[in-house]
């Protein structure tokens, strides 16, 4: 079942460049609207982003047969990558570049004390895997949805003890204050609320028109909401963040040049490993992109309660948002180019 508009693939660098210049200066010539949708965020979620991602994630969740995730415990390889990339390699690993970019090849353009705050931005998105837009990635790839959801809720259950000694022992930071009441909304607003409603469609619709009807007419009737969504998205974080963008300009640069290679050596160490374990590329895109990604509302919420709103750790987790769409876009492209290769997987 073919998902994806050709007119939106084919230039989708384009659509992504439009939306960030269109997010930019709709947060420069007309704040008002920033400013008003800013006033719906509860527990550093923005209610309105999350309706967008509802949009996205919705026809993914449709395709979920909840009979088959018990059957997801049964094929543990892919869960095996995905854990392991994201607590044994993610965070040490963005430790790393963060430390070898703004202190060393950086020292000189950045001063000490904002490159350690850069490096504690770097190390709280390290720590912090992906929880709804990862059912994008996995959709636009065409992933295995319930697999991905068993990936995204065991990852979650970890985050919640694991978060915070990661974070402690990489930043020397013994009292880690996490924002606990993030964690959770985000889980009910991303997964619990859309997962609901996509149930209920499915049994509803099912039970009317028959499950090829659900699989051949309704589902793709969302195809183009999805990709529109993620531009709307786009847009929106964009004129969040646009004031942030046009004051640091030479500092976002430098700090996206380090997230953006850890995002690609992540997203290549499980995809390789996922390939040379013969799992199936429904299993494998998700699992690789889950790592890849990050839980930023997370991220950003824990920076400002440790370092406060202005600091340079704040900065880096909102560039973190800033570059994960258009590099993740590239990544499930990059996935979908090299789907064949996985065929023979059994």
């Amino acid at each position: 079942m073919k998902k994806r508009m050709k007119f939106f693939e084919k230039y989708l660098t384009i659509w992504v460049a439009i939306s960030i210049l269109v997010g930019i200066g709709v947060g420069q010539f007309l704040p008002e609207i920033p400013d008003f949708l800013s006033r719906f965020e509860y527990f550093n979620v923005s209610i309105p982003i999350a309706i967008l991602i509802w949009l996205m994630i919705y026809p993914m969740m449709l395709k979920i047969d909840f009979t088959s995730i018990v059957n997801a415990g049964k094929k543990p390889k892919g869960l095996v990558v995905t854990l392991t990339v994201n607590w044994l390699i993610k965070p040490f690993s963005m430790y790393f570049f963060a430390w070898l970019f703004f202190k060393v090849i950086f020292n000189g353009i950045i001063p000490d004390d904002l490159a350690s705050e850069y490096l504690a931005g770097a190390v709280l998105l390290g720590a912090a895997p992906c929880t709804a837009m990862v059912f994008v990635w996995s959709y636009l790839t065409d992933g295995d949805a319930a697999y991905t959801l068993v990936q995204v809720a065991v990852n979650d259950l970890i985050l919640l003890v694991a978060f915070a000694p990661i974070v402690g022992f990489l930043l020397k930071i013994s009292d880690i204050l996490v924002p606990f009441s993030t964690i959770f909304f985000s889980v009910f607003i991303f997964i619990v609320i859309p997962l609901a409603i996509a149930y209920i469609s499915r049994v509803i619709i099912i039970k009317n028109r028959g499950e090829k009807y659900l699989n051949t007419k309704f589902i793709p009737k969302f195809n183009s909401v999805t990709m529109i969504g993620l531009l709307l998205t786009l847009i929106l974080l964009f004129s969040f963040q646009g004031d942030i963008i046009l004051n640091n300009p030479l500092h976002i640069g430098l700090i996206a040049i380090p997230l953006i290679i850890q995002t690609f050596l992540i997203f290549g160490i499980a995809y390789f490993w996922s390939y040379k374990w013969n799992l199936k590329h429904e299993i494998a895109a998700p699992a690789s992109l889950i790592g890849a990604s990050n839980f930023f509302e997370l991220a950003v919420a824990t920076a400002i309660s440790l370092f406060g709103l202005k600091s340079g750790a704040a900065l880096a987790t909102v560039v973190g948002v800033l570059v994960e769409v258009p590099v993740m876009l590239t990544l499930v492209k990059i996935a979908n180019k090299t789907k064949h290769k996985f065929k023979e997987a059994k």
